[in-house]
């Protein structure tokens, strides 16, 4: 078996690469990488992966790839997915993550492939839900509240119009809150992290700076979510939309709390007004029912332990950059 991962030098797409190769022998694995993609996430496996130049806006070149590998499984990973980002930068969220995405299927359709493709949406899509619709299920309404959130709408429609008028062969992920070892730093719980191992190598002072503490998630390791998502393309029938998520529910602030606790020095915190989003969604709790009777998955890490990896990553990275 043969199979494609857009985005495999991210953070998910790595360690879904690292999954398939420890627990699926013998499949091929090939990514989508652009020439100027950072490859530290994915080099102790550098030479188990076939990686191809391209780009989602290349249409042609998308195209001459799938003709290569014709793969049977594609996960689509590839996005611009920070969420203050897509408000600095709409257009160009909206154009890698729709357009990418619009040009990924039509490369399907015009090279004919029939590979199952795994289209990820975020949770983002549902936006400021209220009190009565949580636990959030696929038939909430969507009230995208950020550039971003519009632009996995699109992707996410996207891939249920393809299937309906190509049959294309496609499977959609509302993913709630996922993290873990290389967890970019721009994100809640990994810049909390970061800035806490700074503190305790000595290498910053002062208190962790923060947005708003008052949203409430659930957390799931990435290594449950590429366990999930591989699953969803074994077990699921096209043409299907499914929220994955974590089971433990957790306030940000809560959040920075465990992972003070777990801190080897005295940390204090202040709020950031930077860190404010012009508008922010603050409950997302899952209703993840429709996945699990699908396929069985459950997640097997828990919240806790899952904020100490990516703890203990940011500990092992920034040592090894500045400790001599």
């Amino acid at each position: 078996m043969r199979i494609l991962i857009t985005g495999i030098t991210g953070m998910v797409g790595s360690h879904l690469a690292d999954y398939v190769l420890t627990e699926h022998k013998g499949v091929e694995v090939h990514g989508l990488v652009r020439w100027r993609s950072p490859k530290d996430n994915i080099l102790p496996i550098l030479n188990k992966v076939t990686l191809h130049l391209g780009d989602l806006r290349d249409l042609s070149g998308l195209i001459n790839i799938l003709n290569k590998v014709r793969p049977e499984k594609i996960f689509h990973l590839a996005a611009q997915s920070y969420v203050d980002q897509s408000f600095a930068a709409p257009v160009d969220t909206l154009d890698t993550n729709i357009l990418g995405t619009a040009n990924l299927l039509e490369a399907m359709r015009h090279s004919k492939s029939e590979a199952k493709i795994h289209i990820c949406s975020s949770s983002e899509v549902y936006g400021q839900v209220r009190a009565d619709e949580v636990p959030i299920n696929e038939n909430n309404v969507l009230r995208p509240a950020s550039p971003y959130a519009v632009s996995k709408v699109g992707e996410d429609m996207l891939g249920l119009q393809y299937f309906l008028s190509y049959g294309i062969k496609t499977l959609r992920t509302r993913m709630f809150t996922h993290t873990g070892p290389r967890r970019g730093s721009v994100f809640a719980e990994s810049t909390f992290a970061e800035q806490i191992a700074e503190r305790e190598l000595g290498l910053a002072k002062g208190p962790v700076k923060h947005g708003n503490l008052d949203s409430v998630r659930t957390i799931t390791h990435v290594k449950d979510a590429v366990r999930a998502y591989w699953t969803l393309l074994e077990k699921c029938p096209p043409g299907e939309v499914y929220n994955i998520g974590g089971s433990e529910t957790i306030t940000i602030g809560k959040l920075l709390d465990i992972l003070k606790a777990h801190a080897t020095v005295p940390i204090t915190q202040e709020i950031d007004p930077a860190r404010l989003r012009p508008s922010d969604v603050t409950l997302q709790i899952p209703d993840v029912s429709k996945f699990e009777k699908a396929t069985g998955w459950k997640p097997a890490i828990s919240m806790e332990d899952t904020l100490l990896d990516l703890l203990n990553y940011h500990r092992q990275r920034l040592k090894a950059l500045y400790v001599k």
